[in-house]
């Protein structure tokens, strides 16, 4: 098992690495699919089945395809849309890098890993019948509120999208 973590994890950031450093943007949204796969294997090992589903459907399905749609809209296979960068810029990403990395290590560096308790460990914690029974009991209000503003959102686009009187129908 821990093998099995170990090569998902190289594997997860030796592709999260590739989507940065890769200059061909469909070769970038490629291995950011494989990354979003590794990291649904690493919800399977922490027994997180339905997150690891729903991000395959949602992330390395729907959102990867919009990215391959913007990319393909784009059409950057031309020799003279190179995106160019200054120096300054390259200056700028470099110290938010490091700030970023910085904040990481103080975040983590009083923290402690815990271990594999049997009396206390429950296989079924990410199962969709636990996830369910929790959601539709102690988070009822906020589920009801989400699905309250969702059922407005589509009401409002609907309306938006809603042709006037007076326009032509092409």
């Amino acid at each position: 098992m821990d093998s099995l973590f170990f090569f998902l994890a190289s594997l997860t950031l030796l592709c999260a690495l590739m989507v940065v450093l890769s200059k061909n943007p469909v070769h970038s949204v490629l291995f950011l699919i494989i990354t979003f796969f590794t990291i649904s294997g690493h919800y399977v090992l922490l027994n997180a089945q339905f997150l690891a589903v729903v991000n395959i459907i949602v992330y390395a399905g729907a959102i990867m395809v919009l990215f391959l749609f913007v990319i393909m809209f784009l059409n950057m296979s031309k020799a003279g849309d190179k995106i160019k960068t200054s120096t300054i810029s390259k200056f700028a990403g470099a110290i938010a890098g490091g700030m970023m990395f910085v904040v990481l290590v103080a975040a983590l560096k009083d923290a402690t890993i815990a271990g594999l308790n049997p009396e206390t460990y429950n296989s079924q914690a990410g199962m969709v019948e636990n996830l369910g029974y929790v959601l539709f009991t102690e988070y009822l209000l906020p589920f009801e509120l989400a699905s309250v503003l969702f059922l407005v959102a589509m009401v409002g686009a609907v309306m938006i999208g809603k042709k006037e009187q007076g326009e032509s129908h092409f």
